[in-house]
């Protein structure tokens, strides 16, 4: 029995498990919209605001998922303000699959409405945007490229990838079925690697385990963990991947990123080996490629990573293991442990360390103003359940909960961090919004006024499907990392940094949520109790001095030091 092909390519999704797909609707996907609305009762079309915010909900998805997030988008402009969740799937090798409803076929190359060229825009080729792009031009195909899709997107590193839908593709009838779930592939580390591991393990007296990127699920990350304990090893987290292994656990060493703990900078430059299991060692984890140096590091470094294009492509390791993590963890958590280590002393150091950095009394200033942060995240970590998801976008004010935030581990059966390591603003707010209506699970998002602002219209998303939101606003009046920049390297010359905003009690109330603003410490933990009490949203402002620029310094502090240069 013959069907539109558009219908066609919803029942693909249903096969491959997707229960929410997120978009902004275009003319030029009708007939999926409609497939939408033949199969409401299995799929869910989430009508977002701006197409950049449904990317990232699509993205924050995948990441909790661990299988691909779903986005669908018109073309031309529709895809361009998609591309920011593209490139946020990209680098964060998070599994998304774009769909981009696209001119019709009699039109294609004459630059007609909206028309751009996907596969140059998106292509490989661009090092930044999807694994693999294709347009789907015979609808008797959908099921073959829709699975294709998965598979890509899951397998290796994953990562995003774009399907391009011509209008009248999508119109035809076509007699064909959904091809079966795919589930991607297991890369196991091979004996020979371990062993070799084994022995570098065995010669090294200050071994530390930076693990972090994509592909992590509870059950691997419990694995971690017990090699770990089996090892006695030091680990931390790389940059934005704070939940991979558990903050609370005595072996823990902190985060390896932007506003790192210096004693944990020191730690990984004196370590003689490092074992880095996932992330791909980029310049946040990295320090600008100085705490690890690129092409060949100080430190011996065990590299294992799902993706054989990425070992050896920024550094030299001593010994690069593919294998995706499951099958990394599962086989390191049987890797026999000698009766005793020498790195006892080294280890306890290291989660010394740490427990010195979340100390707000360490390591700075006592920093002005009637809201005292570190107050502020230690109420969070009190009041919020455990699984509770908690995003952030890009800014200063995000190292407050990247410091002072103890995040479960995965291994305890949630994802809990959704932040983008490609630095994007405005991801925080859809991103948890997204969460929210993906798992029902509450979501806390901290988010600057700059950051707010750039995708703030998704409150009304989430009114709207009934999601349910928490947001921290912490109004500075500026684009606070711009203007420390600034005062690095163009002391008391302020350009561009500086915002006028809106009321924003009033606007978010304006969308439907609920919004109170919060001038003191003492304020903000009766305010995030209402908030937790209350049915829906919730968007808590807390205006802050331009001067708590960081955790650990003030903006004069900064100024003073630039000129004294």
């Amino acid at each position: 029995m013959s069907q539109l092909a558009g219908h066609l390519l919803v029942q693909c999704l249903i096969e491959q498990g997707v229960t929410h797909a997120f978009g902004v609707p275009g003319e030029s996907y009708l007939a999926v919209l409609d497939g939408f609305h033949a199969h409401r009762d299995r799929i869910r079309f989430v009508t977002c605001r701006q197409e950049g915010g449904a990317a990232f909900m699509a993205e924050a998805q995948g990441k909790l998922s661990g299988r691909p997030g779903v986005c669908f988008v018109t073309r031309g402009p529709g895809a361009t303000n998609a591309s920011i969740g593209v490139h946020t799937a990209f680098q964060d090798s998070t599994p998304l699959v774009l769909f981009v409803g696209d001119v019709a076929s009699d039109a294609r190359d004459r630059e007609a409405f909206q028309e751009v060229d996907f596969a140059a825009f998106f292509g490989p080729s661009t090092k930044g945007f999807a694994k693999r792009v294709e347009r789907i031009d015979d609808a008797r195909r959908i099921p073959e490229y829709v699975a294709r899709a998965f598979a890509t997107a899951m397998n290796g590193r994953p990562g995003p990838v774009v399907l391009v839908l011509p209008e009248d593709m999508l119109t035809h009838a076509v007699e064909a079925a959904p091809l079966p779930r795919v589930e991607p592939v297991q890369a196991w580390s091979d004996p020979g690697s371990l062993r070799e591991l084994r022995t570098l393990l065995l010669a090294a007296e200050r071994p530390l385990v930076i693990a972090g990127g994509g592909g992590w699920t509870p059950q691997s990350a419990a694995a971690l963990q017990r090699f770990a304990e089996n090892w006695q090893l030091p680990v931390a987290n790389a940059f934005r991947f704070q939940d991979t292994f558990d903050n609370h656990h005595p072996q823990y060493a902190g985060d390896v990123g932007l506003g790192i703990n210096p004693a944990l900078a020191r730690r990984v430059r004196e370590s003689d080996l490092l074992i880095a299991i996932g992330p791909r060692l980029g310049e946040s984890t990295t320090g600008g490629y100085t705490l690890i140096e690129a092409p060949q590091p100080k430190q011996k470094l065990v590299h294992i990573h799902s993706s054989a294009e990425e070992l050896g492509r920024v550094y030299q390791p001593a010994l690069a293991i593919q294998a995706s993590m499951n099958a990394a963890a599962r086989s390191l958590e049987v890797l026999t442990a000698p009766p005793t280590l020498p790195w006892g002393e080294w280890t306890a150091g290291c989660h010394a360390d740490y427990l010195a950095n979340i100390d707000p009394a360490n390591g700075g200033v006592a920093l002005p103003g009637p809201i005292d942060m570190p107050a502020i995240v230690h109420t969070l970590q009190r009041l919020l359940p455990e699984d509770a998801v908690l995003t952030n976008g890009a800014g200063n004010f995000a190292s407050w909960l990247h410091r002072f935030y103890r995040y479960p581990g995965l291994a305890r059966g949630h994802k809990t961090q959704l932040a983008p390591t490609n630095g994007a603003m405005g991801y925080g707010v859809p991103a948890g919004i997204g969460a929210a209506i993906a798992t029902g699970r509450l979501a806390f998002t901290i988010a600057g006024d700059g950051d707010f602002l750039m995708n703030g219209q998704e409150l009304a998303t989430a009114v709207q499907h009934g999601a349910r939101s928490i947001v921290l606003l912490l109004d500075n009046g500026s684009y606070g990392t711009i203007r420390m920049h600034q005062e690095r390297e163009y002391p008391a010359r302020v350009s561009g940094s500086a915002l006028a905003n809106p009321d924003f009690v009033a606007l978010a109330r304006a969308y439907g949520y609920a919004a109170e603003r919060v001038d003191t410490t003492a304020d903000f933990e009766p305010a995030l109790r209402r908030a937790l009490a209350h049915p829906g949203g919730t968007v808590i402002v807390v205006p802050l001095d331009a001067e708590v620029i960081t955790t650990r310094g003030t903006l004069s502090a900064i100024r003073a030091a630039a000129l004294r240069r």
